[in-house]
């Protein structure tokens, strides 16, 4: 299984970013799947979710109004639009994929999923 990351860049405070996420070796339209993020010390965070259908999907108080996740089962690809963006956006942002076939759940905690990409770093200036 491949999750392949891409879309990071630099970027000035209210400047916008589309992440993609391409998956391969696994049933994708069949597995929820998350953007998650890390700075530098501070613990991985919840970003975004989504269900294996796109149809439902959910994003904390703190991105909501700025962050949408959508997902293209038939390009195994997941993405992030990321729009007035903040110097606290700053982060290594990795997509991950749910570890239960079929879950209808979003799960907000890491450990719920099993696969994940190598990370792309955001970097929003001040």
């Amino acid at each position: 299984v491949q999750l392949q990351a891409s879309g990071g860049g630099l970027v000035p405070t209210g400047g916008s970013l589309k992440l993609s996420c391409t998956v391969s070796g696994l049933t994708f339209s069949r597995y929820a799947m998350g953007w998650f993020r890390e700075a530098p010390g501070r613990e991985r965070e919840f970003v975004c979710g989504i269900n294996w259908s796109g149809g439902h999907s959910w994003c904390p108080d703190s991105v909501k109004e700025r962050f949408f996740i959508s997902r293209d089962n038939t390009k195994n690809t997941l993405y992030l639009e990321m729009d007035n963006l903040k110097p606290e956006d700053t982060a290594v942002y990795y997509c991950a994929a749910d570890k239960k076939f079929g879950n209808l759940l979003i799960e907000v905690n890491a450990r719920e999923y099993i696969y994940w990409g190598q990370g792309t770093q955001v970097t929003v200036s001040s």
